[in-house]
């Protein structure tokens, strides 16, 4: 279980792979994992930029001056950096566990408020409803991702726990 936002580790990792694509400034990455995210999520400047200057004390990435842009503060991944990202990139790789539980948490919060007798949010028509209609656009796009990235969505019909056995999972659900 999750205590609250993303997985730890998560805008350093995102930081870092951008980085590994090409020098950048600070909102150029903010708007970038904006994009990655189908613009629902943004981290905040105050995330992102003691990202970029602890790895340039650190030693990952160094400041780039660019002629065209003076002002303008872009940073490089160096030699250390790379082999901080190859790290990193091992890391990222046991946090699936801990993504799922920020999706299906929030989305539980989500129906709870729209089915949960203790909680009374009043409906309004012009703005997002926790509702039945709006729960099942949800899981729509989440269906559209799917089959845009992976293909034919088909149901599983195997319980938490069978699903966990099925893969030598910890049964923590």
């Amino acid at each position: 279980m999750r205590k609250s936002g993303p997985p730890k580790g998560v805008i350093a990792y995102l930081v870092l792979e951008l980085l590994d694509e090409r020098p950048r400034y600070g909102y150029e990455i903010l708007q970038e994992i904006t994009e990655i995210s189908g613009g629902h999520w943004e981290p905040s400047y105050g995330s992102v930029y003691p990202i970029l200057y602890k790895f340039e004390e650190e030693g990952w990435a160094e400041r780039v001056e660019r002629e065209d842009e003076p002002d303008r503060k872009y940073f490089e991944l160096t030699d250390t950096g790379y082999e901080k990202l190859e790290r990193k990139r091992e890391e990222i790789s046991t946090s699936g566990k801990e993504f799922a539980d920020v999706i299906l948490g929030f989305y539980h919060v989500y129906v709870a408020l729209a089915t949960d007798d203790r909680f009374s949010v009043p409906e309004s028509k012009s703005e997002w409803r926790f509702d039945a209609a709006f729960s099942a656009w949800i899981a729509e796009q989440v269906i559209r991702h799917y089959e845009r990235d992976f293909g034919d969505f088909e149901r599983v019909g195997e319980t938490p726990e069978e699903f966990a056995e099925r893969y030598g999972l910890e049964n923590d659900s």
